[in-house]
């Protein structure tokens, strides 16, 4: 066990984390030690210690501080991390702020290696992802223009590394109608509220969307036809995701209804894998409804592959991304591996070579999705990724997903509906930030629906409610 202690409760986060990522095989405790002699300090296993001091309990520049501290776990550790310093999960954002203040290439990869230590590579990566960005972006209307998630909560069953709040279906079986009705109330008061406004995207997600039947997929799409205006809509994404809760019917309404981009998500093509994670559907399965896809006439679809499952290492990935490559998808999905997540199926004993591991299978990616014709569009992180790596998304010319760089990148509201959707309200004007003691100020409000299932459906009004306040504030 690694035990952190800061003085000052404000650079905790951020001492913690950064241990974190240079050791994420060990269990780290933090605390405040407001009397401490030290600024910060890390007692380690072998009895060593890394002292942090500073000036003024904390009131040196936080990127000093990070620099001091990083170069130290750095040293103890025996290596360094791909992206530094950097503990947020958008580096492309300071990317395209950046831009924005009319730097070049080479000002910003010196000034983003001098400030948070990157790498030369994901320097590069980070900036020519938020080149890619601002050129979908500029199709938007991020002024009057809005975009729409809505959440579907239920999946076929619940794999063993997942982190969403979702609920097999078959648990839930007697109550989907229910949850349906209340879906349908909210979406009904975002389309009132957002008359005026141009409806740029549409994303479906959950879950796994198409866990619905296709009777019930059918009353949702036709229930978005009806309240919502799509004669500015750009891109329309259902999740499907889980092959075994794809048919044809399914594919054949959401067709019918104008759906754009589609996902159908091995996360591996290994059997073995599949099995262990809580997969109940076969590679062959896979193939056949990707197949059937393309068949039915379906020119956009993503697929989503994780880095680092259980006994996996470079080899399986190899093997999978040959698979993948025969399918040629439009777009590709590279996650790496939470720390967290392996911890919960049981790899504890995995946990140090991971890093190693995802690092080489994640190079593979990159080198696969280009030899499929893909290119790099967004990026984001995780805390507790082995290695301090990053989820990247691939795709051909024209296919990028809108609707993910906006999640990334926040230049436009999204209006949120479903148990555990988030809004996302772009304000004009800055205002302060809710709940803030310090009346600071922002330009983004952001407003959580209930995750649990059934408190959603008892509590529609006030989910309700709680846009009513701030739409198009």
């Amino acid at each position: 066990m690694i035990l952190v202690s800061c003085r000052n409760d404000s650079y905790l986060y951020n001492a913690y984390h950064m241990v974190k990522a240079f050791f994420p095989e060990e269990e780290v405790h933090s605390s405040v030690e407001e009397k401490a002699s030290h600024f910060a300090t890390a007692e380690f296993p072998d009895g060593s210690r890394l002292i942090l001091d500073a000036e003024g309990s904390g009131e040196k520049d936080k990127h000093v501080l990070d620099r001091q501290w990083y170069r130290m776990l750095a040293e103890k550790a025996g290596r360094t991390l791909a992206w530094g310093t950097l503990l947020g999960v958008r580096p492309t954002k300071l990317a395209f702020q950046k831009r924005g203040e009319g730097f070049d290439r080479e000002e910003f990869l010196s000034w983003f290696r001098k400030e948070y230590l990157v790498s030369e590579d994901k320097a590069a990566l980070a900036w020519d992802i938020s080149g890619r960005e601002r050129t979908l972006l500029g199709q938007l209307d991020l002024n009057e223009g809005y975009s729409l998630y809505i959440g579907i909560p239920f999946c076929p069953t619940v794999c063993s590394y997942c982190s969403f709040s979702s609920g097999a279906i078959g648990d839930w079986a007697d109550r989907v109608t229910d949850y349906l009705d209340a879906l349908c109330r909210e979406l009904a008061s975002i389309a009132e509220c957002s008359a005026e406004k141009h409806l740029n995207c549409i994303y479906i997600g959950g879950g796994t969307p198409t866990s619905l039947s296709a009777r019930e997929l059918e009353r949702l799409l036709s229930f978005v036809d009806e309240h919502f205006d799509r004669s500015r809509l750009l891109e329309y994404t259902v999740e499907a995701g889980r092959p075994d809760s794809i048919t044809r019917e399914k594919l054949e309404v959401m067709k019918k209804h104008g759906v754009t981009r589609i996902s159908v998500n091995p996360q591996t093509m290994q059997q073995k894998t599949l099995d262990l994670i809580g997969r109940k559907h076969t590679v062959e399965e896979i193939e056949e409804v990707f197949c059937l896809a393309r068949e039915i006439g379906f020119d956009n679809i993503n697929m989503d592959l994780i880095a680092g499952l259980p006994g996996e290492g470079p080899a399986e990935m190899q093997d999978t991304l040959e698979k993948v490559g025969r399918l040629s998808p439009d777009s590709l999905t590279v996650h790496s591996l939470a720390i967290k997540r392996a911890a919960r199926m049981g790899q504890e004993e995995q946990k140090a070579r991971m890093g190693t591991d995802i690092g080489e299978m994640t190079r593979m990616a990159e080198e696969a999705a280009g030899r499929m014709g893909l290119t790099p569009y967004y990026l984001y992180r995780q805390k507790n990724i082995a290695g301090n790596f990053e989820n990247v998304g691939y795709a051909k010319v024209d296919k990028a997903g809108i609707y993910n760089i906006l999640i990334m990148e926040e230049k436009q509201s999204i209006l949120a509906a479903g148990a555990g959707a988030s809004s996302k309200i772009v304000l004009k004007e800055p205002c302060p930030m809710p709940g803030s003691r310090k009346k600071k100020l922002t330009n983004l409000i952001r407003i959580e629906n209930v995750k649990a299932i059934d408190a959603y459906i008892e509590r529609i009004d006030e989910m309700i409610q709680r846009k009513g306040e701030w739409l198009w504030h």
